[in-house]
């Protein structure tokens, strides 16, 4: 074999193990590329960081984009789980896509910003704690693991909800079967606003980039402040995806699951093929300061409630009579693992991060009442479930 062939080989034979492009085909500048089959078969998504077990007594540093601790020292019966380092999502290598401009997280408000008036922004900073905004809710959700069978342990540890350099809320839900603690095992974050909806009209916008795997289901929702009667006072499920499908779920519940009450779930279903690899804008818009109050302090219904997705409504319904007045619910984040809901699948080992590029609340939505009210002429009303 002549060198010439030789080398040519030996190039083939590189471009097979590491699906490099042969010259002439370079990939786009700037552009996404979808990563490798073999990535998906792993359901090794961005935001799922998979451990790599290692030798008995033997600790080695991990690849970057992983973080694991060392073994314990002999003898030494508990882990000391050290602080997760703090990811820099802006740089992260390979890079998401190009974000479109309707759902780039804005800019730090100015004098001379316009728009509608934001009156709910919380400071991502590492200065600021987590606490500052929002409640940790702790624990199993004892007797049924929070109503589905889920595994995991809420905590407000700094390893499971944190503030990144960059100006980010992340939420990391970890899974580690093998760990000796059972507490320790399936932990993550559920965080509820202090802040309340707090008008009859508004609009709440968020960023999100959201893990996508079997046995994850993360979700940014509303509840009704704290007490309430679950499920008769409503529940709003504006993203919401589990088991790696990348299928969004917008859905207002104001009743239980039985054939009597089977009218009372409504969803439409969104696929969005590049969830896990860009922020995503989701926007609920409310607007119920026609409608009236009953007797017993509840909404007379009527209000009108509009789902948007990357600034595209997506589902509409009037609010629900008896359930909680719209002013008085309060925001929920949260990464689930396991349970009814994701079919008993159970995440693989690893790290799942949602990160939360921006959240706030406004006095109204982008573009004003009038484009709402275009919209809801052709929005789609949410179907039973």
């Amino acid at each position: 074999m002549s060198f010439l062939n030789q080398l040519k080989g030996k190039a083939e034979e590189l471009n097979r193990r590491h699906n490099l492009l042969p010259i002439g085909q370079n990939r786009p500048q700037g552009g996404y590329s979808a990563p490798p089959q073999s990535y998906h078969q792993q359901q090794y998504y961005p935001g799922q960081q998979p451990y790599q077990s290692q030798p008995q007594g033997r600790w080695q540093q991990p690849p970057p984009g992983h973080w694991q601790s060392p073994p314990p020292p002999e003898g030494q019966q508990h882990w000391q789980q050290s602080a997760p380092p703090q990811p820099n999502y802006s740089t992260r290598p390979g890079g998401p896509p190009p974000i479109p401009s309707h759902s780039r997280p804005p800019a730090a408000p100015s004098a001379e910003s316009s728009g509608p008036r934001v009156y709910w922004r919380p400071e991502f900073s590492p200065n600021v704690p987590v606490s500052q905004e929002f409640n940790h809710k702790q624990g199993h959700g004892d007797p049924w693991g929070w109503g589905n069978n889920e595994l995991e342990n809420y905590t407000p540890d700094s390893s499971n909800s944190f503030h990144t350099h960059d100006g980010k809320l992340v939420l990391r839900a970890i899974s580690q079967s093998q760990h000796p603690n059972p507490e320790a095992r399936y932990t993550s974050a559920r965080l509820v606003s202090k802040a309340t909806l707090g008008r009859r009209d508004g609009c709440l916008t968020a960023w999100l980039t959201l893990p996508c795997a079997e046995g994850i289901w993360p979700a940014f929702w509303l509840l009704p402040r704290e007490p309430f009667v679950w499920p008769h006072e409503g529940e709003v499920d504006i993203a919401e995806s589990w088991n790696g499908d990348c299928e969004n779920h917008s859905c207002l519940h104001w009743g239980f699951y039985n054939a009597e009450d089977a009218q009372k779930h409504l969803v439409r279903g969104t696929h969005i093929s590049d969830m896990p690899y860009r922020p995503i804008r989701y926007d609920f818009v409310w607007q119920c300061s026609r409608t009236g109050v009953r007797g017993d302090g509840k909404s007379e219904g009527g209000g009108r409630l509009m789902w948007y997705i990357d600034g595209r409504p997506v589902m509409k319904n009037l609010m629900p009579p008896g359930t909680r007045l719209i002013e008085d619910w309060t925001v929920l984040l949260n990464i689930a693992m396991g349970g009814n809901v994701c079919q008993g699948k159970t995440p693989r080992d690893g790290a799942y991060d949602m990160v939360v590029h921006n959240i706030q609340m406004s006095e109204a939505p982008d573009g004003g009442w009038s484009r709402f009210d275009n919209d809801w002429q052709h929005c789609v009303d949410g179907a039973v479930m």
